[in-house]
């Protein structure tokens, strides 16, 4: 099956329209009509080789929404129509332990991305939601119920949403918990959202005095300018949990100074450069921990729709068609968005 994509053939050249291959769907297989796919800076890095071993021709998109067109006879549980999600992860090796336990993201095999993963299909590798359709194995299909006006902005929720909800739920973080969010962009807006949602006092850091007023329009119980020394001071020692979005390299000792004893800061952004080493003095009075922590596995990525389903929560987003994807990046990189772009499938076939 031929479809229309958005890709790249190197990592210095934009991206533009070729038709990709997708293999006929198979028995254990679902088929699904993109609508709409999200816009990672994950993306951005790939299809740029800022991060090593990009395969090419690289289609990047894994934050995609659409609707079911074929199931295969062995697939249980979707049928023609049904709104679904495909996220981070199209396949993983089934038999390890995390496998087992449901947590494929840490596959011991290696997960299969849903974009520049080696595999059997052509070209070689997996290609992903920048384009009309795509066939992935039904245990990798993720149940939508938000109502299908919000499909669009459902999208991100499938990279930005798991990535925050995973560590939050970890971390145990609800009623009577006091958690900071660092940045306020396309994952640390979720985790405010979500954060608020589970309960917890939310408090939202910023470089930027602009965002305070936009950091409480998501839920944020307070907000921080972390450039701001006073207001640093005034939260030293009262942090349960710190989650750390921000995915540029950065100082992480202000934010550790912030912690309770016994509590954890987890990093959930991915820097193009090595944070600066933390100073250890500040880990060992107070035992104090820096995590990290990527996506989640199936079954949490659906519990995280349905929570999300049932608390009304989605991202907010700026919607573009595909044609404008390059100069999306460059906003991206500017963090010129609020709060996440997403690609208008549709506009595949202008």
């Amino acid at each position: 099956m031929i479809v229309k994509a958005y890709g790249a053939y190197a990592g210095d050249k934009p991206l533009e329209p070729m038709d990709i291959e997708r293999r006929a769907p198979g028995a254990e297989d679902v088929e699904i009509a993109i609508a709409f796919c999200g816009v990672c800076h994950s993306d951005l890095h790939q299809v740029r080789a800022e991060w090593a071993g990009t395969l090419y021709p690289c289609v990047p998109g894994h934050e995609i929404v659409g609707h079911v067109t074929a199931v295969g006879a062995h697939v249980d549980g979707f049928k023609v129509g049904d709104m679904v999600g495909v996220g981070c992860i199209v396949d993983s090796c089934r038999h390890c332990n995390p496998c087992d336990e449901g947590m494929e993201q840490f596959c011991e095999k290696g997960l299969t991305g849903t974009y520049n993963s080696v595999v059997a299909d052509a070209p070689g590798h997996t290609l992903g939601g920048y384009s009309e359709r795509i066939v992935v194995n039904g245990k990798y299909v993720l149940k939508i119920s938000h109502k299908e006006e919000d499909l669009a902005a459902v999208a991100p929720l499938l990279c930005a949403g798991i990535t925050t909800y995973s560590p939050l739920r970890h971390w145990q973080v609800g009623p009577g918990k006091k958690v900071g969010v660092v940045g306020i962009g396309g994952l640390g807006h979720m985790g405010v959202k979500l954060a608020h949602a589970m309960g917890a006092h939310v408090v939202a850091f910023t470089t930027s005095e602009s965002k305070r007023q936009a950091a409480i329009d998501l839920g944020a119980d307070e907000v921080v300018v972390s450039t701001n020394r006073d207001e640093m001071k005034a939260h030293a020692g009262s942090f349960d949990f710190i989650l750390n979005t921000v995915a540029a390299s950065h100082d992480l000792n202000p934010f550790l100074i912030l912690l309770k004893r016994d509590s954890t800061m987890c990093l959930v952004g991915a820097p193009e450069h090595q944070h600066p080493s933390p100073n250890v003095m500040l880990l060992l009075f107070g035992r104090k921990s820096i995590a990290g922590s990527l996506i989640g596995g199936i079954a949490e990525t659906q519990e995280m729709l349905d929570f999300c389903a049932e608390k009304n929560i989605v991202s907010d987003i700026e919607m573009i068609p595909i044609q404008q994807i390059d100069a999306a990046y460059d906003r991206l990189v500017k963090s010129d968005v609020k709060y996440r772009f997403v690609i208008d499938n549709a506009s595949l076939r202008a």
